[in-house]
């Protein structure tokens, strides 16, 4: 091995990067100031790529996917505000974390950048240690989140696969997710609600994969020890979702979305708002597609015969009145808007 190999090995190692070096892309129309920068990334133990403008940038993410971009903000035809926008926008490129590098030290700069959804910002000229110590973090930050993504996909997986277990649903959890999605809009719900209705749509039933087939798929009425049994998946899905922060939002839907407005649910009791906002939400979604599907116990309801019975069911004291009543608005105002 040579002498630079060798020392590029001991900084990888410093750095705390067990496989591959980071690969950094440096994007900078002046040639002297990009050649800085790549030759200080160089040193940390770096792979570097490079681009002169922002055309050149995303041709060079389309073939190679960075651990982190060194971003120009005045460039010609694209400047590094738009570059960064179209990153983001992109599902594959999203977590890439973006270093805006500027001349310009103003306030009215670092808000378009963070609009951007810029990460972090570098004045030219820029100190050594400083960019080493923002990049090492920034990447580490990175693969964190990579990570994190990684999981949620295993788990959206998971809950797949344990949907396919079960042929009578169909596609149960996608109906879920549109409908959360369309439901949640209706309500004015927040940006992050709506995410957190529609994830609770892929997992809200991840904790049959603990559920035995013979409980699980049994086409009679469950015994008493047998439904015992079922109940448990709520605490279940739980569990397994507990260790991801980014699921932090989505456990009460998973855990409560079968709770009663008058406390007889599982597993719990809870009473009224004790419950979670998302999984009342939830839950009236969730039944009212149950009613609405075919299965081989059961004809398909119309929409008025689903909402007669979820009225009923509020009568009863099992769902939230008011939110029963909002759901019955919304799907006949769907309903008007397919017939114009």
């Amino acid at each position: 091995m040579t002498s630079t190999a060798l020392y590029k090995a001991k900084v990888s190692r410093v750095n705390g990067f067990d496989l591959d070096p980071p690969k950094i892309l440096v994007v900078d129309d002046h040639s002297a100031s990009r050649m800085t920068a790549v030759a200080l990334l160089s040193m940390e133990g770096y792979e570097v790529l490079e681009a002169d403008t922002g055309v050149a940038a995303l041709k060079i993410l389309m073939q190679s996917q960075p651990d982190l971009i060194l971003l120009d903000v005045m460039m010609p035809e694209m400047d590094g505000f738009e570059v960064c926008r179209h990153l983001k926008q992109d599902e594959q490129t999203r977590l890439i974390p973006v270093i805006f590098i500027t001349a310009l030290n103003d306030r009215r700069s670092r808000i378009r950048g963070i609009e951007a959804g810029g990460d972090d910002f570098l004045t030219k000229p820029f100190d050594r240690l400083e960019l080493a110590a923002r990049v090492k973090s920034l990447v580490r930050q990175k693969r964190l989140n990579e990570d994190l993504d990684h999981a949620a996909q295993v788990l959206f997986s998971i809950a797949s696969a344990i949907e396919s277990r079960d042929p009578n649903t169909g596609n149960h959890c996608e109906r879920l997710v549109k409908l959360g999605e369309a439901f949640g809009e209706y309500l004015n719900l927040s940006r992050t609600q709506i995410r957190n209705l529609q994830w609770g749509g892929y997992l809200h039933d991840i904790g049959k994969v603990g559920i035995p087939d013979a409980v699980l798929l049994k086409t009679e009425k469950l015994t008493p020890q047998e439904w015992e049994i079922m109940k448990q998946h709520v605490l279940i899905g739980e569990k397994i979702c507990q260790p991801l922060r980014t699921m932090r939002d989505v456990i009460p839907i998973i855990r409560h979305h079968h709770e009663r407005w008058d406390g007889s649910g599982y597993p719990s009791r809870l009473v009224g708002d004790e419950i979670p906002y998302l999984a009342q939400v939830f839950q009236i979604i969730d039944i009212y597609d149950a009613l609405t599907s075919e299965r081989p116990y059961k004809k398909a309801l119309t929409s008025e015969q689903a909402l007669q019975v979820l009225e009923k069911e509020a009568e009863k004291g099992w769902r939230n009145p008011t939110l029963v009543q909002q759901f019955t608005e919304f799907i006949y105002s769907t309903l008007m808007e397919s017939y114009q």
